[in-house]
């Protein structure tokens, strides 16, 4: 019997966060035949617009029932989506019947806004985390993460990390082998680790006129020193309790945890660049030793420094 897979869409949704995951499905249907039926549902059915002006048909929620696997999709009209009661319910109710429920990018505010995501892990967009946070305090968020599985919900992060979580789902569903030969029909990596880091997330935060800019730059040009709290927060003119505080309401994520960020995503480039062995990467990026970069990597990429550059020699 096949796996019911049912996407939610709404005016304003993002086109990838759909065509990404049915492009996987599909694979795998032609790998292990019928084994998902994809449905897009919308609230009155018919044609839905997405942010890109392309439409795709829908079922009505009154003729959907039941579900193996609903997936929440996101978009520009997510918030608009969370505002109505009737979308709610309908999630509320598939969430009764189905074997788990899971969300691309900022699909998220919808389970959340449900109530599935209370007291569980979950990501979405970076760019959305600090907002996401103030609107859903009891859900546990990790903008670090590419994909969080907790139980019977999996929420993923931007656009294309829909793909990962699809790679997740097929691998949960029918083993690694079949998930791997997707990835390689799709040419996509396989399969970037649900812990890898939002690639670049601090460095696009940085960017524009945001109170911590300059800091971000100072960051980047002086890895190799210690950057305590202390010292980040006399270049900002603030003292340590109010700058830690402030930092992290803007960036949303700690000063410590910047940094660490940013002297991974910094040996990460000069790993890919082939520019120096691990140990003078880790030297030039300010890591007190080899050890400590690894266990960044792993925390932050979900693979050590060694694969990395392997990968890129």
């Amino acid at each position: 019997m096949a796996h019911k897979l049912v996407f939610v869409v709404f005016p304003d949704f993002q086109l990838l966060d759909v065509a990404g995951p049915i492009a996987a499905f599909e694979m795998a249907n032609r790998m292990e035949s019928t084994t998902y039926e994809l449905i897009l549902v919308s609230q009155e059915g018919g044609t839905v617009e997405s942010s890109a002006g392309t439409t795709l048909l829908t079922m009505p929620f009154a003729q959907v029932f039941d579900a193996d696997t609903v997936i929440a999709v996101g978009g520009e009209g997510v918030i608009e989506a969370t505002a109505s009661a009737e979308v709610l319910a309908f999630i509320r109710d598939l969430s009764q019947k189905a074997r788990r429920m899971a969300s691309v990018c900022s699909g998220a505010y919808l389970l959340a806004s449900a109530g599935l995501l209370n007291g569980r892990k979950a990501t979405t967009h970076w760019r959305r985390s600090a907002d996401f946070r103030r609107r859903f305090p009891n859900v546990f968020l990790d903008e670090n993460r590419i994909y969080v599985n907790d139980g019977n919900l999996w929420t993923s992060a931007g656009i294309s990390a829909g793909i990962d979580l699809s790679l997740a789902l097929i691998a949960d569903d029918l083993g690694e082998q079949i998930a791997r030969h997707v990835a390689h029909q799709l040419v996509v990596y396989y399969r970037r680790p649900g812990g890898q880091s939002q690639y670049s997330a601090l460095l696009e935060m940085g960017m524009g006129d945001g109170r911590f800019a300059g800091l971000l730059d100072y960051i980047r040009s002086n890895l190799d020193k210690p950057l305590s709290v202390g010292d980040l927060a006399d270049q900002a003119c603030m003292s340590p309790r109010h700058f830690a505080r402030c930092f992290a309401s803007e960036i949303g994520t700690t000063p410590a945890r910047a940094v660490e960020r940013l002297r991974v995503e910094a040996a990460s480039a000069a790993l890919e660049s082939g520019n120096g062995s691990v140990q003078v990467v880790a030297r030039q990026c300010g890591f007190t030793d080899v050890e400590r970069m690894r266990r960044a990597f792993i925390r932050l990429k979900g693979v050590p420094p060694s694969v990395v550059k392997r990968h890129f020699r």
